[in-house]
């Protein structure tokens, strides 16, 4: 599907870097995943509750491209309870749920040139997810390095091992971060294009 051109419709787009492109599961999502989506600062940084390691915000990464998809909603509350639900983000929606609407202070330090980039897409707002890093535990400051994520990453068997290399695997390619490029170096754990 084309991005909409000339339209007087209003979108609500929804940033994604991560499993949302290629499992968005009940995302109520009315597009393809269009590549160019803002800047975003995302690293493979959050470990998850089945072990694999996960893409998330942090500001001291380098930006990469994200990729948008537009939410089959005109409600951007409804677009972040949404986004929330596919997440099975259950409390603290409001701060584990990124959204932007214009008039709003942009997120400046995870998300780059967000006001221009929405113009330019015709977008009325954004929502995004935005869970925190967690490797050296939910109140630790200090994230995690390329090698330690390595050493993690080569522990793990059967199932767990199984799940993690698929999420790095599955991960888009132009999600090319520090981390990332280590582990396909270290591990042999390259990307594959899913759609």
């Amino acid at each position: 599907m084309d991005i909409p051109k000339n339209t007087e419709e209003d979108l609500i787009a929804c940033l994604g870097w991560g499993s949302l492109i290629w499992d968005p599961r009940s995302l109520p999502i009315r597009s393809a995943w269009f590549k160019d989506g803002p800047p975003v600062r995302t690293e493979f940084l959050r470990k998850s509750s089945d072990g694999r390691i996960t893409l998330v915000l942090h500001e001291t990464v380098a930006p990469v491209q994200s990729l948008w998809a537009i939410m089959d909603t005109d409600d951007p509350e409804r677009a972040r309870t949404a986004l929330g639900e596919r997440e099975g983000i259950r409390s603290r929606l409001h701060d584990l749920v990124g959204l932007w609407e214009p008039g709003q202070e942009p997120p400046h330090n995870t998300i780059e040139g967000l006001p221009g980039w929405a113009r330019a897409h015709n977008v009325k707002a954004v929502v995004w997810t935005r869970l925190s890093h967690n490797f050296h535990g939910k109140d630790s400051e200090r994230i995690a390095s390329a090698e330690e994520i390595i050493v993690y990453l080569s522990s793990l068997e059967g199932k767990t091992l199984d799940k993690a290399k698929t999420y790095i695997r599955n991960a888009p390619q132009q999600i090319s971060t520090g981390i990332r490029q280590a582990i396909e170096v270290a591990l042999g754990w390259t990307a594959q294009e899913n759609g």
